[in-house]
């Protein structure tokens, strides 16, 4: 049987399939808050650029295209353009990436029964990278514009399978086996996606290629965003439909299988879909670190681990917090933009580190 690991903020569970959690906010305060938060953080990523929009013109325009009855037109057209082709479309991925990733991450944190499991450190992401690096540097295209996608997704498929098995011994999966096998497949495959850059013989699909290693949301347009889209939202219904099974595990393995669960086949059947979803953020934003460790911790601490109350406001927190991490990212030093997954890793890096100390203590 695998160690249970407690996770941050949340109390051991008392019922299976039920989680227990200490005494906090109401839940429909902490969702109605996490609703408004996202809508500031939309609202200041639409609005913030090199030219700035008042924050309502911004949802002038926006209720202007639902209906043109909605608001008077009091803009000029250069401006609408720069809300509905320029802003909106990158804000958008940015909230459908970071809610994707962080329930990614609390699906993730659960099916290993470890709070430090995540995307990157589980060497998923790097997974995905390698798939998306060898398509960009070879100018492939056999499945046409799901060519990326199904690369990425491949790739972060078998860094996860890789992952899962080297951690495993004697039928136990701890801690540290857990990190290293992770840390050592991130390390590996990140070298793997540097070798096709560096011995690509055209500098611009290099140059591509890095996009995605570094994680970047730059020159996002509508195409990008709809297979995104629709991974995530369809893989986080998904993941609320099998709520009851990820608060099984924590429990225990032998807990869930009394209570009829088979482990191992909703483990292998969760990973493929925890791939599906990490391999389609990869293929348009790149390796986005830490976002998928932060959120679960922070919305555990917030409503406990029941994964029925905790799923929706992870993917509200996480959509939040991208967005101002890009935000962050495009205005820091303009003109110039920095890389999202350098803001992203310089906030989870100390956290990481800070929940480890927690840990130990």
């Amino acid at each position: 049987m695998i160690e249970l690991t407690e996770t941050a903020g949340a109390a051991p569970a008392a019922v299976p399939g039920l989680p227990s959690r200490r005494p906090g906010p109401p839940y429909p305060l902490v969702i109605a808050l996490l609703t408004l938060l996202l809508a500031g953080a939309v609202t200041a990523g639409i609005a913030a650029g090199s030219i700035s929009l008042p924050a309502g013109q911004v949802w002038g325009i926006l209720l202007h295209r639902i209906h043109p009855a909605l608001a008077d037109p009091a803009w000029t057209s250069v401006r609408e353009t720069i809300v509905m082709d320029v802003r909106l479309p990158r804000v958008l991925l940015c909230g459908i990436i970071g809610a994707g990733l962080s329930v990614c991450g609390m699906a993730l944190q659960a099916l290993v029964r470890n709070p430090l499991a995540d995307p990157m450190l589980l060497g998923v992401s790097s997974g995905a990278s390698v798939g998306a690096v060898a398509v960009v540097v070879s100018g492939l295209a056999v499945l046409g514009v799901f060519t990326l996608p199904v690369a990425a997704f491949a790739g972060a498929l078998a860094a996860l399978a890789a992952v899962y098995f080297l951690a495993r011994s004697g039928g136990r999966m701890t801690t540290v086996r857990l990190v290293l096998a992770g840390v050592a497949m991130a390390e590996v495959l990140s070298a793997v996606a540097s070798f096709l850059v560096v011995v690509s013989a055209d500098p611009h699909k290099a140059q591509s290629a890095v996009r995605w290693m570094l994680g970047g949301l730059a020159g996002t347009t509508w195409t990008m965003v709809w297979i995104p889209v629709a991974a995530v939202l369809l893989g986080t219904v998904a993941l609320l439909g099998v709520s009851r099974p990820l608060n099984l595990l924590l429990a225990g393995e032998e807990a869930a299988a009394s209570l009829g669960l088979d482990v191992h086949r909703f483990r292998a059947a969760l990973f493929v879909l925890v791939a599906i979803m990490i391999g389609t953020i990869v293929a348009v934003s790149g390796a986005i670190g830490f976002v998928g460790l932060i959120m679960p911790h922070a919305v555990r601490l917030l409503i406990g681990s029941d994964h029925r109350r905790a799923l929706p406001a992870a993917a509200l927190l996480g959509a939040a917090f991208l967005i101002v991490a890009d935000l962050v990212a495009r205005t820091l030093i303009t003109p110039e933009e920095i890389p999202v997954g350098i803001i992203t890793a310089l906030v989870g890096g100390p956290f990481f580190l800070w929940l480890m100390r927690r840990r130990s203590r």
